[in-house]
């Protein structure tokens, strides 16, 4: 296994660190009343806000002894293409991006929609740091983002002729 470089890990530290921060402004940004937040609204999004946060969970869980807040695959590490991982590529993200879409939908806050879009251009360029590393690292990682899109889930609708 080749070791990332000093200035790989450098880079991972500060998709890091981005990260934290802007998931931090996003909770700390005060309700506003750019756009109105009915009830309903309000109450899907705290619900949002609880399974991004579960799916974020769940994510990390599995990922058991591989687990690593660098986006660097650790010794540990294994390639997971089963339980949630079989339907994104990164689970961990898609909840995070879940819970971010949620929190800035329910804040009528447009500076949180602006940090929500940086978040989400962030972890894009994470993933794609983070694929770079797994590629080489694991073999079969091409054929398993081949057909594991990277946050959004497809529907998989069965061909009429197809089996199971």
């Amino acid at each position: 296994m080749t070791q990332p470089s000093t200035a790989e890990r450098q880079e991972a530290r500060l998709l890091v660190v981005g990260q934290v921060i802007l998931l931090a402004v996003l909770a700390a940004l005060p309700r506003r009343a750019h756009w109105p937040v009915r009830k309903i609204l309000r109450r899907a999004g705290y619900l949002g806000i609880a399974a991004g946060g579960l799916l974020a969970a769940a994510g990390a869980t599995s990922l058991d002894r591989g687990l690593t807040a660098l986006p660097l695959p650790n010794d540990r590490a294994q390639l997971r293409t089963g339980g949630l991982y079989r339907w994104v590529r990164h689970p961990i993200y898609s909840g995070l991006l879940i819970g971010a879409a949620a929190r800035a939908a329910v804040s009528g806050n447009r500076w949180a929609l602006v940090a929500f879009a940086a978040l989400a251009g962030l972890l894009t360029s994470k993933s794609r740091f983070e694929e770079r590393h797994l590629r080489a690292r694991f073999p079969g990682y091409d054929e398993y983002a081949a057909h594991t899109p990277r946050f959004i889930p497809r529907l998989r609708v069965s061909h009429p002729n197809s089996k199971g």
